[in-house]
């Protein structure tokens, strides 16, 4: 996607972000795209390139749900199709309806379902009745099913018609996964099944008009239930039938059989309701539903998992199948639980006893837990999202017999995204997050001359911590790859890149494949192993690795106690979630100890001589900026100036003034004077209130000594430093509609004082202006600033919550000056990297 100005193109480049860790978060359509919720946002991925595509703006709290009209289930209808429909529902109770035209892939946000569930939704699922008519149900943590029919256009210029059919109070005990399937016997006849916290699957049963009334109970689970799925009709003979299965947390899994009886006309001694003998119920409970009675019998109960069973789910029809011959219903189940696994489950042919034929993600240390699991149309390939927001998937490329091996896919941060830093040279994007890691991604570069190009992948995962993560900054200068992060804890943490990941980033960005030998012989360092409370990482030396072999957990005893040890390796393709978690590790170097409180900020200086650093703060004397001298990690500053924490703080290209902004609306401006001796000078030369309201976010012009500051009274304000030290106001842009939480200014032409600032705001949405400095001179007294707003990016492209942070690739780093690269990070989970080509 991108966006056209006279003079800039704005591109998407890649979104990272984590699922949600919530249960029928995740949803397969029949278009081979998967929906999931980061956050508000709504996130579409593309399981074969493994690159997210796009987000859907809309939601104002956590998506809980999502799912496609048509899913994946009904794959073998969709094949005409020009748009498919997909609904969300969120934590307040919002569902929205969205279409995707397939000729163009353009989102568009078709209605917001006009009566709203009170609570969280818990549940959605339907089917398609037709080709243009779908029916589909919604369940709330509020007691409430709504079923609804909703009749999609024909033509491009009409629009969804909805109705409501029927609003199902079900009292103090929300359900939490329902089921919708047409009743055998070509009655017409729709039945809902729905399960939840008090242990028992409800049968509900009505028209096409509407009018559901509860049919029967089916009893059996000791737990609440978590999952069912209707099979299509199952064709045997005479006798129509469809299979319900149900998974529960007491670990088991129940496969119910509905089978019609016949109309009560035909029926032998015709009863009424109430009539229904003591023998018919041997076999299980009959219901009655309109004039036909249905037989439920209890056909397999299967026990395998060892831990709570999340989602269960029916093997979509081949889709070779079509409408008028009929289509075949797999019997096969994909099953996902909280002890790690996947499995398939499929009936034996001579007894018909149903068997675990499959069993995936055993091995995996990371994943704590599938929240659920997925089939393809196709049917080739299974997804699972995890309790650590991330995905799984394995494609069956065997031939004559299974052979499930696992895919990449997407990943990214399942909490806030708080700070972003790109590699001295550019070679990657380093992010922190409130999910406890730091995250590395890099664009693999495709050796394959038959592939589509370059991708943009997390490479490594450098920090796996304890406490949430606020802050990180990359150290500049020569030397090794080194970060600095700073948590919910008073002290940073120093990581030094280790052998395995330079081999990695070598093989992902360049074109060379021998690997500088100098470079090996420096780093003694091949990776870093998780401590067993996961605060500091140990390294990993190069001549201990057979030591490594030997000692692989405990006899071969994988406990809660344990930590496997990591086996780090040079990576020759992106890496799968299981090898990101374990084996990326940066062993911690140092620890820097002196501030009070959490860390808040942290920045470093161009040449890579001095990290600075700040805390959360409520006092003036807690509130110091604290300088580390890089190499020899001392303390050799402690700036006062401010009385509330510094937000931001950020160091002049030519590194002779630190600017910090504040809480207390104030930003202070420093003299760094670098004596001999690796001995620092520093004097406080200019403080100054310059907004109404906490001050987010500063960055200065990289021609010069002009900054910018943005803040939550929703203006951003240029500022030039004179040469006596004091500090002008240059100009305010226009009011912008929300807070502004991010800046980064980035330079274009160094002559004629060019630039492009990045505004960023609360509500998600990113601006783009150009800014031309003229310098004073004798004719011009003071310098003065040329703005022009030149791009509004369009809110699909954009973040859904606060951005947090902006940053320009330096555009020394990039081969052509006029192709810029901007990343952004935000409350919703992403970082987002865009290209800005300037004409």
């Amino acid at each position: 996607m991108s966006i056209n100005n006279s003079k800039t193109e704005v591109k998407r480049l890649f979104i990272g972000a984590g699922c949600n860790r919530i249960v029928n978060n995740v949803s397969w359509g029949a278009s081979d795209l998967v929906s999931f919720g980061a956050q508000n946002a709504v996130v579409i991925f593309c399981p074969k390139s493994a690159q997210i595509l796009t987000t859907l703006p809309g939601h104002k709290a956590v998506v809980n749900c999502t799912h496609w009209l048509p899913s994946n289930k009904f794959a073998f209808k969709a094949k005409q199709l020009e748009r498919h429909y997909l609904l969300s529902g969120d934590a307040d109770g919002v569902i929205i309806l969205w279409e995707l035209s397939l000729a163009d892939n353009k989102w568009r946000h078709v209605l917001q379902l006009p009566k709203s569930h009170k609570k969280g939704v818990t549940c959605i699922t339907g089917f398609m009745v037709s080709q243009t008519d779908a029916i589909f149900a919604t369940s709330s943590s509020d007691g409430t099913v709504f079923v609804w029919d909703v009749v999609f256009p024909t033509s491009s210029g009409c629009e969804c018609k909805l109705s409501c059919l029927e609003t199902l109070v079900v009292g103090s005990r929300p359900m939490v996964t329902l089921s919708l399937v047409q009743l055998p016997g070509n009655t017409g006849l729709i039945a809902l099944a729905m399960g939840g916290l008090d242990n028992k699957i409800y049968l509900y049963c009505g028209e096409r008009t509407g009018k559901f009334v509860r049919a029967c109970e089916l009893k059996g689970h000791t737990d609440w239930i978590r999952s069912l799925d209707f099979s299509l009709p199952i064709f045997s003979g005479e006798v129509d039938s469809v299979l319900l299965v149900s998974s529960s947390q007491d670990k088991g899994i129940r496969i119910w059989k509905l089978t019609l009886r016949g109309s009560l006309a035909n029926i032998e001694g015709t009863y009424k309701r109430g009539e229904i003998g003591l023998a018919s119920y041997i076999e299980g409970p009959v219901f009655v539903a309109g004039s036909f009675s249905y037989q439920i019998s209890l056909e397999s109960l299967l026990i395998g998992h060892e831990d709570w069973v999340y989602s269960v789910q029916w093997q979509p029809p081949s889709l070779a199948a079509e409408e008028d011959i009929g289509f075949y219903q797999p019997q096969s189940i994909l099953s996902a639980s909280m002890d790690k696994t996947m499995m398939i489950w499929q009936p034996e042919r001579k007894t018909g006893i149903w068997m675990n034929v499959v069993t995936v993600g055993e091995l995996s240390h990371c994943a704590l837990g599938f929240y659920g699991g997925h089939w393809s149309p196709d049917a080739r390939s299974i997804l699972a999202h995890g309790y650590g927001g991330s995905f799984h998937m394995w494609k069956n490329i065997g031939v004559s017999s299974d052979n499930w091996q696992p895919q990449k896919v997407p990943s990214g941060h399942f909490a806030a995204v708080t700070d972003i830093a790109w590699a001295r040279c550019g070679e990657y994007l380093l992010s922190v997050s409130h999910d406890q890691t730091t995250r590395i991604f890099a664009s693999w570069h495709n050796r394959d001359p038959q592939s589509d190009g370059d991708s943009w992948n997390e490479i490594a995962r450098p920090q796996v911590h304890g406490h949430d993560i606020n802050c990180a900054t990359v150290i500049q200068g020569k030397g090794n790859h080194r970060f600095v992060s700073g948590a919910e804890e008073k002290v940073a943490r120093v990581f030094e890149a280790p052998l395995s990941f330079l081999k990695t980033l070598h093989y992902a960005t360049s074109e060379q494949s021998s690997f500088p030998e100098d470079v090996q012989a420096d780093v003694q360092v091949l990776g870093a192993n998780m401590s067993a409370l996961g605060l500091s990482q140990k390294p990993i030396y190069v001549n201990a690795t057979h030591e490594i072999q030997e000692n692989l957990g405990n006899d071969g005893l994988d406990t809660l106690e344990s930590v496997p040890d990591a086996v780090p390796v040079a990576l020759t393709e992106p890496p799968i979630e299981d090898q990101l978690a374990w084996h990326t590790l940066w062993p911690e170097s140092h620890k820097l100890y002196g501030h009070g409180n959490e860390l808040f900020s942290l920045c470093c200086d161009h040449e890579g001589k001095l990290v600075a650093s700040s805390c959360k703060a409520q006092s003036a004397t807690v509130a110091e900026i604290w300088l580390w001298q890089v190499g020899s990690w001392k303390a050799v500053g402690r700036l006062q100036s401010h009385s509330l924490t510094v937000t931001q703080m950020e160091f002049s290209h030519d590194d002779n003034l630190l600017l910090a902004v504040s809480r207390d609306r104030q930003f202070s401006i420093f003299k760094i004077n670098r004596a001999g001796n690796d001995e620092i000078d520093y004097k406080l030369v200019a403080r100054q209130e310059a907004h109404k309201r906490i001050i987010w976010a500063c960055s200065w012009n990289p021609f010069g000594h002009e900054f910018a500051t943005g803040s939550r009274d929703k203006t951003v304000k240029i500022w030039g430093v004179e040469k006596t030290s004091s500090v002008k106001p240059l100009l305010t842009l226009p009011q912008f509609d929300r807070s502004v939480t991010a800046l980064s200014w980035v330079g274009l032409d160094r002559q004629r004082n060019d630039g492009l600032l990045a505004v960023g705001m609360e509500s998600g949405l990113l601006q783009i202006w150009s800014l031309h400095v003229e310098r004073s001179d004798d004719s011009i007294p003071t310098p003065g600033v040329a703005t022009a707003q030149i791009i509004r990016l369009d809110p699909f492209m954009c973040h859904v919550s606060a951005v947090n942070r902006l940053a320009w690739k330096n555009p020394e780093n990039n081969e052509n000056s006029a192709n810029l690269q901007l990343a952004s990070c935000g409350a919703d989970h992403c970082v987002r990297l865009y290209e800005v080509i300037v004409h």
